[in-house]
């Protein structure tokens, strides 16, 4: 209970469409109050579980990948994740970004823009990460806020 004696809103959103399933025990987000915690979001694509952007040898080895590709898929699912909750990127107020190379910054923050060109975007920070999970060269995790 809060203190004005309202119950404290907790409730996971799970995403059918349009972002790709889960890979572990997790949800796509989790509700608190008028705070949505949206987990990192990969450039899966929907329908097919596959990462986007990315150039395998005949061993399924990543030879080759396109971060701005990676960057509009994590971006993509990031809105449907919203959408299932009733949200957009407007109403996001902090973004996390972790990208495998800090190298991939400028092409990643070009996409980025085109995402986030309206007034007041969310806050964000970028950092690198070693070892993101499958073939993932961009991870994409956010807090929104509910108006109700």
């Amino acid at each position: 209970m809060t203190n004005s004696g309202q119950q404290t809103i907790r409730k996971a959103i799970q995403v059918d469409d349009p972002a790709p399933s889960p890979l572990g025990n997790y949800s796509h987000a989790m509700r608190a109050g008028h705070l949505l915690f949206i987990s990192g979001q990969g450039c899966r694509h929907p329908e097919t579980g596959i990462e986007q952007g990315i150039k395998m040898d005949a061993d399924g080895k990543v030879i080759e990948y396109d971060i701005e590709v990676q960057t509009r898929g994590c971006l993509e699912n990031l809105k449907g994740v919203l959408k299932a909750a009733g949200l957009s990127l407007h109403d996001l107020v902090d973004v996390s970004v972790f990208l495998a190379d800090m190298k991939d910054f400028q092409r990643y923050n070009k996409v980025y823009t085109e995402y986030f060109s309206f007034p007041e975007p969310p806050a964000r920070t970028t950092i690198q990460a070693a070892g993101l999970p499958g073939r993932n060269f961009i991870e994409i995790k956010a807090i929104a806020m509910f108006k109700d």
